[in-house]
């Protein structure tokens, strides 16, 4: 055995966006973004780790939304269209900077890693890129969880526990659809824990979630490992901590890796560098100004001058980012397991966005840190949070405190005097939907979907996203257009269903646009909740 292990978390999600009703949607870049830029990358890194008989292991949390988005084909095949945009900038690119050795390079490197993206995305992948990860879970080298259905902020749906069962059930039903077996995990959004919601993840089978560092410290009893180990809650599910130090090396722009000069500067943009004629093709057909993803320039400094970017640079430092980082778990683990008297664990989660789509460098630091603890130490391996459960018997009992991960550690980002008009809505629709559920047990027919068209409504509108971009003031007129179409959806829907005169246009146009979870159960609101 190793003196201790390191548990890397990655939590991929997105809110669920899809607009057929028109030609292209501004937001939808937001999961092609991320496809190219951080699915994509650390797949590739996972599949050459594999290739070169790395040994290594890796948690990855897909949402359901972001699972059904890369599975849906209007996406992906819009998708297919945005990379074909790229692909054809970036050959432009290679043409226009001819002049410019350095410029030029990048450009070229564009180039190549769009057509990669492409390969890997259609050929190798088939399309879906949860196959992916099932191959890669399938080898035992991650494990892949889930997250509750519409990211919904657990805590503030607490009022109706039946709701937040809902969450906890339709994400551990797609997870089962797409991988055809319970996950052993689930990122609970935000890291959000109301204490007692962890008996919905024992319901279903899930074996563990995380908290944040105070969820276990402020925890009763007191913590006897501090964070560095599991803890059962009454329910019987295990509760992992997040370890600050390890964490924040990551993700701080000020004090962890990502904000080194040598790296790419995320601000500077072709998207907005470029003469608006040249570059209008290749944005969005509502003439916006987007980033494209092609950026020449690193971070350099404090002020405004950016230098060009130099990529062999950046990857040798992130080469040395990776080592630090290595070695300061080395010595974390050798202190801990002085005086602790079991393995201890290393949990360090972040949102898989930040690698490769903020952080550009991300998934190859990820690549070289998985490589070197395989080859360069034999004091910290990694690990799992299923494959560290099964290496003893008996575990502490806790139970954590109410904690989140958000600003200042509890629910004042999802609550606050600019988003606090929503949760109204959201409790009378949790409500209204709870009743309905049980009113009509065993529907059929057109009234089990308007049931099913109203479940997904209230799902979406949960979605702990719309208040989150409310509070730091982005894309804020789409976050509350989101709210209010939902619930008012949700309610004509409910109106329908008790006066029996049910608008089957309506109902058709909703099941067209807001398709998530296809196989969806309105019953399980009518389930009694679980004390």
């Amino acid at each position: 055995m190793a003196k201790g292990y390191l548990a890397l978390v990655l939590h991929a999600h997105l809110p669920y966006i899809r607009h057929p009703e028109h030609e292209s949607f501004l937001e939808e870049n937001w999961l092609f973004e991320a496809i190219t830029d951080t699915y994509i990358p650390i797949i590739k890194a996972c599949d050459n780790l594999i290739d070169d008989n790395v040994d290594f292991r890796l948690t990855i949390s897909l949402s359901p939304t972001l699972i059904c988005m890369l599975r849906d084909d209007v996406l992906v095949s819009r998708y297919h269209r945005h990379l074909d945009k790229l692909i054809s900038l970036a050959e432009s690119e290679v043409e226009r900077t001819r002049g410019d050795e350095r410029v030029n390079r990048l450009s070229r490197m564009y180039l190549d890693r769009f057509r990669e993206a492409k390969y890997i995305f259609s050929d190798k992948y088939g399309n879906d890129l949860t196959r992916a990860f099932k191959k890669f879970q399938d080898l035992g080298k991650v494990e892949v969880i889930t997250c509750c259905a519409t990211h919904g902020f657990l805590p503030l749906m607490d009022t109706y526990k039946p709701a937040v069962r809902a969450q906890v059930k339709v994400a551990v039903d797609v997870y089962k659809e797409t991988f055809g077996t319970i996950p052993k995990g689930m990122w609970l959004p935000e890291c959000a824990y109301q204490p007692g919601h962890d008996v919905f993840l024992n319901e279903f089978g899930v074996r563990y979630f995380f908290v944040e560092t105070h969820g276990i410290l402020f925890g009763s009893p007191r913590p006897k490992y501090g964070v560095y180990s599991p803890y059962l809650c009454k329910s019987g599910a295990a509760v992992f901590g997040r370890d600050m130090e390890s964490s924040k090396a990551v993700w701080s722009s000020k004090e962890g890796y990502p904000g080194d000069y040598s790296y790419r500067e995320y601000y500077r943009d072709i998207g907005f560098d470029l003469d608006y004629d040249y570059i209008k093709p290749y944005i969005n057909s509502c003439g916006t100004r987007i980033n494209v993803g092609i950026k020449y320039h690193r971070i350099t400094g404090e002020g405004d001058h950016k230098d060009v970017y130099d990529r062999q640079a950046a990857l040798d430092r992130a080469a040395d980012h990776a080592g630090n980082f290595m070695y300061n778990r080395e010595k974390q683990v050798e202190h801990l397991a002085g005086i602790m008297d079991r393995a201890p664990i290393v949990v360090s989660p972040y949102d898989a966005e930040l690698f490769g789509h903020w952080w550009f460098e991300g998934p190859e630091w990820l690549e070289y840190l998985l490589r070197k603890i395989h080859h360069d130490q034999d004091v910290v391996k990694t690990t799992t949070p299923g494959e560290y459960l099964r290496m003893y018997d008996r575990f502490p009992v806790m139970t954590p405190s109410m904690s989140t991960w958000g600003y200042k550690g509890y629910n004042e980002v999802w609550l606050d005097n600019c988003n606090d008009w929503i949760y109204k809505h959201l409790h009378k629709a949790a409500e209204l939907m709870i009743g309905a559920a049980r009113d009509y047990r065993n529907a059929e027919g057109l009234t089990k979907r308007v049931l099913n068209q109203m479940a997904r409504e209230l799902l979406l509108a949960q979605s702990s996203d719309w208040a989150f971009i409310m509070k730091t003031g982005t894309f804020v007129e789409y976050a509350t257009k989101r709210t209010r179409d939902h619930v008012g959806r949700f309610l004509a829907l409910h109106d329908q269903l008790r006066s029996g005169n049910i608008d089957r246009g309506m109902l058709e146009d909703a099941e067209s646009k807001n398709n998530v979870f296809a196989n969806i159960d309105y019953s399980v609101y009518a389930g009694a909740a679980v004390q």
